[in-house]
C-alpha cells in the first residue's frame, strides 16, 4: 500500500510503498478515505515527542471504510464508516482507567504517534479509538473534527458555561474558525478575537455576534464594556496575545487553554482572586467525545473550512498547515 513516512527524527516525508497491515485481535483495520493534517503532526516530523519509533506513518485525523476487524472485535463490522483522533487507544488497568477517566489513561495511546497514523491508504486502530461517523458529514469534512472539533467542542461543553453567557474566542484559525461556530450554535453571545479586520466578515459569517481587532483595541477592556466573558477560549498558540485578554474576563469568569504553546502566560493572582476567575486547560477527549462532535455538527450544520491534498502532495499540503496558510484546515485524500 501507499503511505507517506518519517524516517528519522528531523526527517522529510516520504512517499513509500510497505506492507498493508493486518488487525491485532482487539483492532479495526482502515481504509482511509481522509486524514486530516494537524498541526501536532509536528510532533512526528520534529521528534518532539517522546518515545517516537522511527520509521512512523503521521497522522490522527482519519476517516474511512472498516475493511476487517480482529477476532475480539465486536462493535464494529466491515463496511462501516468510521474514524479515529487524537486518542488512540487505553489500557483500562490504570487509575484513571479505573475511574473511567480514559484520556488521562497513564498508558495511552496516540494514533500516529504511538503506532502508524492515516497518512496512509489503511491503518489500524484499537478498537476503543474507532467513532462512529454521521451520514450528513463527507469523509474530508469528518476529519478535522476528529482532534481540532474535538478539542473545541468538547472544552466548550465542559467550561460550566450556559446559554446566553458571553464566550469569547481568542485566533480564528484551525481551531477557532470551528470554536465561534460551536459557541454560538450553543446559544453563546460570541466573541472573536483577531488582530487582522481581514476576518471580521468571515467570523460573522460563522456566527460571531460581536468582533475585535486585537491589534486596534485592546480587547480586555472590549470584553469588560460587555459585562465580562464567562469564558475565554484561547485556540492561538500565543502566549502574548493570551496574555492579553485575561483581563476580559468576569465575574467567575474562566480562560480555558487548547492552544498548545510551550511558551508562560502572565497573570496576576490578585486579578484571579478578587473576581473568582480562572485559567485552566482542555485535552481533547475519547472516541465518544468525538462521536458527539460529530453528531453535533451534523446536527447544526457545523463544518470545518478545508483544503484537500493527495498523498503525494503530502509535504506541500503540511507546508501549508503549519506555516498558517490553509483556510483553516488541510485534508489529505489518497
Amino acid at each position: 500500500m501507499k503511505a507517506v513516512q518519517v524516517k528519522e527524527k528531523g526527517g522529510d516525508f516520504h512517499v513509500v510503498e510497505i506492507d498493508k497491515p493486518s488487525p491485532e485481535e482487539n483492532e479495526v483495520l482502515i481504509k482511509v478515505e481522509a486524514c486530516g493534517i494537524c498541526h501536532s503532526d509536528a510532533f512526528v516530523k520534529n521528534g518532539a515527542f517522546p518515545g517516537i519509533e522511527y520509521p512512523r506513518v503521521p497522522g490522527h485525523e482519519v476517516v474511512g471504510i472498516v475493511e476487517e476487524v480482529g477476532p475480539r472485535v465486536n462493535n464494529w463490522k466491515k463496511g462501516q464508516r468510521v474514524g479515529v483522533g487524537w486518542h488512540g487507544g487505553h489500557c483500562f488497568e490504570c487509575e484513571p482507567c479505573r475511574r473511567g477517566d480514559f484520556i488521562s489513561c497513564e498508558n495511552a495511546k496516540i494514533s500516529g504517534i504511538s503506532y502508524d497514523g492515516g497518512y496512509a491508504e489503511f491503518m489500524t486502530a484499537p478498537q476503543e479509538a474507532v467513532a462512529s461517523i454521521p451520514e450528513d458529514l463527507s469523509s474530508a469534512e469528518a476529519a478535522p473534527l476528529l482532534c481540532a472539533g474535538i478539542t473545541v467542542f468538547n472544552a466548550l461543553r465542559n467550561s460550566g458555561i450556559t446559554a446566553g453567557d458571553t464566550v469569547a474566542v481568542q485566533g480564528i484559525g484551525g481551531l477557532g474558525h470551528l470554536a465561534i461556530q460551536y459557541a454560538a450554535k450553543m446559544g453563546m453571545r460570541t466573541v472573536a478575537i483577531s488582530t487582522s479586520d481581514s476576518k471580521k466578515e468571515l467570523a460573522e459569517e460563522l456566527g460571531a455576534h460581536h468582533f475585535i481587532n486585537a491589534k486596534q483595541k485592546d480587547a480586555a477592556k472590549e470584553l469588560q464594556n460587555m459585562g465580562g466573558a464567562k469564558l475565554i477560549l484561547a485556540t492561538a498558540p500565543n502566549s502574548e496575545a493570551i496574555t492579553s485578554v485575561i483581563g476580559g474576563l468576569g465575574i467567575d469568569g474562566k480562560l480555558l487553554m487548547v492552544a498548545a504553546t510551550g511558551d508562560p502566560i502572565e497573570v496576576s493572582p490578585m486579578e484571579l482572586l478578587m473576581g473568582r476567575k480562572s485559567v485552566a486547560g482542555w485535552p481533547s477527549g475519547t472516541a465518544m467525545d468525538s462521536e458527539d462532535t460529530l453528531k453535533f455538527s451534523a446536527m447544526t450544520g457545523t463544518k470545518p473550512k478545508i483544503e484537500e491534498y493527495p498523498l503525494d502532495k503530502v509535504s506541500e499540503a503540511y507546508d501549508k498547515m503549519i506555516n498558517n496558510k490553509a483556510r483553516f484546515r488541510v485534508v489529505l485524500k489518497p
